[in-house]
């Protein structure tokens, strides 16, 4: 999940937090930015069907995009991914794992040292054998030159976690993940200077 990316919601309700904004990306606090305004006004015209396929792409839980999509139209960043927090917190056990299973492992970039890949190919395999779902990262903040290390030290850290304390995690990583897809996604609308939401090339899941 840069995020090298994948995050989800907490089914297991961990105590809500101090106010959304706290977990909103700096740029995104006090919505100063305005390379996101034409892409956000794009999103707030997309037709419900088209807003929820794309927002699929940032959550792969359909409860998720449904109400993401619904409470448009957002007056800015920080309002659309306030509304994305809450309802990551706010999904089911069932929802989760509808969006744990459209995630994929998180991966290095492209260039990354060939025994890195092996040796997060083979923790990717373990993780996944014991929890049944891909490992679910975010890692903004870290440049890539580092990701290697952290995704490694992640994996194996959260290797040691019972079940339920890993999908809890899971969840708030695959929260935190959605938002900087969103983020994303309004910077796509925004260069892709009239392209219909098909043509985009809407990102994968990063992780």
């Amino acid at each position: 999940m840069p995020c090298v990316d994948s995050v989800a919601a907490h089914p297991r309700h961990a105590p809500r937090s101090p106010p959304l904004s706290s977990h909103l990306p700096a740029q995104a606090r006090g919505c100063s930015d305005p390379s996101h305004g034409p892409g956000l006004t794009r999103f707030n015209a997309l037709s419900p069907e088209a807003a929820r396929a794309v927002l699929l792409h940032c959550c792969g839980s359909r409860r998720w995009a449904h109400r993401v999509a619904a409470h448009r139209p957002y007056p800015d960043p920080g309002a659309l991914l306030a509304a994305a927090d809450e309802a990551s917190y706010d999904l089911s056990q069932a929802d989760l794992t509808e969006a744990l299973a459209a995630e994929h492992s998180a991966e290095l970039a492209h260039g990354a040292p060939y025994a890195a890949l092996l040796a997060l190919d083979a923790a990717h395999a373990e993780y996944e054998r014991k929890f049944g779902h891909g490992f679910v990262i975010c890692l903004d903040g870290h440049p890539p030159e580092e990701q290697a290390d952290q995704l490694l030290g992640a994996i194996r850290r959260r290797m040691g976690h019972e079940v339920d304390e890993e999908r809890s995690i899971s969840a708030d990583e695959l929260r935190r993940v959605a938002q900087s897809r969103l983020l994303d996604l309004t910077r796509r609308l925004t260069d892709s200077e009239g392209a219909s939401v098909a043509e985009i090339g809407l990102f994968a899941p990063v992780g």
